[in-house]
């Protein structure tokens, strides 16, 4: 069973009384297993303030900049 963003108290609680495995999301860390998003963890959606991961990159960052790099390049005649 998916819990995503389940007090954790009660993911803890569903987690020992089913027979079948709980896969936490944001439900802390009593669940049978964790799913975490990958863009969550890059910091790839910075417009959503997550409370179940502290982001270890600031991708959304460094990809805008890498567009803006690009784009100046071509306007200055500069392919690829």
């Amino acid at each position: 069973m998916v819990l995503e963003l389940v007090a954790k108290p009660v993911a803890k609680e569903l987690t020992s009384r089913l027979a079948i495995p709980t896969i936490g999301i944001g439900s802390g860390p009593d669940c049978d297993g964790q799913i975490l998003v990958t863009p969550d963890l890059l910091g790839m959606l910075p417009w959503y303030n997550l409370k179940h991961v502290k982001p270890k990159l600031n991708a959304a960052e460094q990809m805008r900049a890498v567009v803006k790099e690009w784009k100046e390049g071509v306007r200055a005649g500069k392919a690829g």
